[in-house]
């Protein structure tokens, strides 16, 4: 009985003693996965600081690396083509900012009414892109080149004459068109005032011929003879005379006057004779020819 009873302790302690070794390795377990959970926490936590520091990195080049406009000259605009056509048809290669399309002068916008004609052009145009970079490609791929490759298109027929300028701004275009427009209001303003000017004086002597028209009809009735006043004029006075006037002056005699005259005469007649031979010779050349 002793003995069995030892037995049943040995198998007692050992049941204890596994229990306490299952517990030990499902503490230990339970520690290696909290370790674990730990380690996976921080490495996300330090991926997630390390893509943070590449985003403020990427952000800080394009700060630095800003993007810097072009604009493009836009040569030959064929006649239906509008604004909005133009930034559809060059979107496609970049972002686009603003465009700008010069219509046709003045002018020639009348001489088209004044034909029946009211549909109005652009003659040139200017395009922003937002890179300068995209705007040099731009320029040079499609310049010379098809406008589009659609055969039913109103611009199928036409090319691109486009052209990068160079450390161009679009405040430059601005202060181009503003100058533009005050030269055409100065001139415009002193258009006015001219016709102003002549408008006036041609209402001041029409007045004027009418008050001298009264003041005639009174005299003529009273039977005072008018006088016409005509245009006075002195002619003025040939070498010749200049030339007796001066001898005259001089005290000469009348001889010397007569023989002063028949010198003169004498020279001009050497004078057109000569004119007379030189014509005769360069006809002769002339008909040889």
């Amino acid at each position: 009985m002793a003995s069995k009873a030892d037995v049943e302790m040995d198998h007692d302690t050992n049941r204890a003693a596994d229990d306490e070794e299952l517990n030990m390795s499902e503490e230990e377990e339970e520690d290696g996965l909290e370790q674990k959970e730990v380690e996976d926490a921080n490495q996300e936590n330090g991926d997630e600081e390390e893509e943070e520091e590449e985003d403020v990195s990427e952000g800080k080049k394009t700060k630095g690396k800003k993007c810097v406009p072009g604009i493009v000259y836009l040569g030959h605009i064929p006649p239906r083509i509008r604004p909005k056509h133009v930034r559809n048809m060059l979107a496609v290669y970049g972002e686009i900012g603003r465009v700008f399309l010069q219509s046709e002068d003045r002018s020639i916008k009348r001489k088209k009414r004044k034909a029946g004609s009211n549909g109005s052009r652009y003659v040139e145009g200017w395009v922003e892109f937002r890179d300068k970079h995209v705007a040099k490609r731009v320029a040079a791929s499609l310049h010379n080149t098809p406008m589009t490759n659609h055969k039913r298109s109103h611009f199928s027929s036409d090319l691109w004459c486009i052209k990068y300028l160079h450390r161009f701004q679009w405040c430059h275009l601005s202060e181009r068109l503003a100058y533009e427009q005050t030269v055409y209001q100065q001139r415009m303003r002193t258009e006015i005032s001219q016709a102003k000017r002549e408008t006036n004086f041609y209402l001041a002597s029409v007045e004027k011929s009418q008050t001298l028209d009264r003041l005639r009809k009174k005299r003529a009735k009273k039977g005072e003879v008018v006088e016409e006043k005509g245009w006075d004029f002195t002619q003025r006075r040939t070498e010749e005379e200049m030339r007796l006037e001066r001898m005259k002056k001089s005290g000469l005699s009348k001889k010397n006057l007569q023989k002063a005259q028949e010198k003169s005469k004498a020279i001009q007649e050497k004078a057109q004779s000569n004119v007379s031979l030189l014509a005769k010779i360069f006809s002769r050349g002339t008909s040889h020819d």
